[in-house]
């Protein structure tokens, strides 16, 4: 029987300030469900940590490079815990944007057009004829990505600077105009679909993602049935495809514009999607009837290893 969950949050990376938020609201979330809750600021030293407090289930609430990338989760089966969320494999595929996208078109999931470049050639010159997407290859919570409009007469010089901590290596495609979208999957199970408007007409950037009124969320989102459909079932798909356990959200861009494609793209699998009550996988459980108690008491009864 559970009785004992850590929660993993902080951690190292950029994302450190968002895991906080997630982890204390799981934490919270699950002592109200009755498990005895230890919160786990992760550092380098949570081998160490979690071997002393031998818990029955780990429950990662870490985002961005070393929660998100496979590497705690390697951890975690060195040490035998029981954890949520994705494995070693599927973890790190999806933290790549380049290697997911591959395995994911092989897979018969539309993805934008796209290549890796270096940070430095992409200050240099435009790499596409704008508008276009600049990412970081491995990062979350739009953290560096830029936007290049068309009449842009440059690049984004930001990439150039000494401290840039984004790594080196940068994915770039073609932009797509029209609709956000996003969908969650519980473990086989697709959620509803949410259309995501950032406040002012913006793009969905870390401040519309987590500031305040930065953002709109419409669930369901008014699409034709057919395309609603489409979009859990692709979410569904490159979640099976990534290889996901537990909670995954996926991602799109639907071009419905007057002078649109009319494409219907997957932008990315996260598989440590954001974890407070009002974050996206849990609205999305909500609208399905499940409290955000509940959620996270399915995720620590779901928790394995070998996952």
């Amino acid at each position: 029987m559970i009785k004992h969950v850590a929660v993993l949050m902080g951690g190292l990376s950029s994302e450190r300030s968002v895991s906080l938020r997630s982890g204390e609201a799981c934490a919270k979330a699950l002592e109200q469900e009755g498990f005895r809750v230890t919160r786990v600021d992760v550092g380098r030293d949570v081998a160490e940590v979690l071997a002393r407090l031998k818990p029955d289930v780990a429950f990662n609430a870490l985002h961005g490079p070393a929660g998100e990338d496979g590497t705690i989760q390697g951890v975690l089966e060195i040490l035998r815990i029981p954890y949520t969320h994705s494995g070693v494999l599927a973890s790190a595929l999806a933290m790549n944007k380049d290697k997911a996208k591959v395995v994911l078109a092989a897979a018969g999931v539309p993805v934008p057009q796209g290549f890796v470049v270096s940070r430095f050639d992409a200050a240099k010159q435009h790499v596409l004829p704008p508008p276009y997407v600049l990412k970081p290859v491995s990062e979350g919570s739009s953290y560096g990505v830029f936007i290049v409009r068309e009449g842009t007469s440059h690049p984004p010089q930001e990439m150039l600077r000494e401290d840039w901590p984004h790594g080196d290596l940068m994915l770039a495609e073609k932009f797509i105009g029209g609709r956000e979208l996003t969908c969650a999957v519980l473990g086989d199970t697709p959620l509803g679909v949410i259309e995501i408007k950032a406040a002012h007409g913006g793009w969905y950037d870390f401040d519309a993602k987590y500031a305040p009124g930065g953002s709109f969320h419409e669930l369901p989102a008014k699409l034709k049935e057919n395309i609603y459909q489409n979009v859990q079932h692709l979410a569904l798909k490159a979640h099976r495809a990534l290889g996901c356990r537990g909670v995954s959200r996926t991602d799109f861009r639907y071009d419905d514009r007057p002078e649109g494609t009319g494409e219907l793209v997957v932008l990315e699998v996260n598989t440590q999607p954001g974890m407070t009550e009002t974050s996206l996988a849990p609205e999305m459980a909500a609208h399905s009837g499940m409290t955000f108690g509940e959620l996270v008491k399915w995720m620590v009864q779901d928790a394995s290893c070998d996952r």
